[in-house]
């Protein structure tokens, strides 16, 4: 197995799409903040609200592609705070095109 680096799983995770949001999840901010530790990853996704009905899907949606390049992925999740929602607020308008 190759060494995963951080510098993969980075761009691994800037192709990762929101499906509604034509930007990846960490442009929008929902992966905040992700390690690597030999070959687990570590991602802590911030949601912009409670009970966000496609969390799986999104956390699926990394969980994947990173399975498939021989990592094991553990997360963690929390809810984004005012200024990080304002944020993926205003991107999610700006770049919306729909499900």
């Amino acid at each position: 197995m190759s060494q995963i680096s951080e510098e993969t799983v980075r761009e691994l995770l800037m192709k990762v799409k929101h499906p509604a949001i034509d930007l990846s999840l960490l442009e929008l901010g929902i992966v905040r903040k992700y390690s690597v530790d030999g070959e687990r990853v570590n991602i802590e996704f911030a949601w912009p609200f409670p009970n966000i009905p496609i969390r799986s899907l999104l956390i699926n949606s990394v969980r994947t592609p990173l399975l498939e390049m021989g990592a094991d992925m553990n997360f963690t999740e929390t809810i984004m705070d005012e200024s990080e929602k304002q944020r993926f607020l205003m991107l999610e308008q700006a770049a919306w095109k729909g499900m």
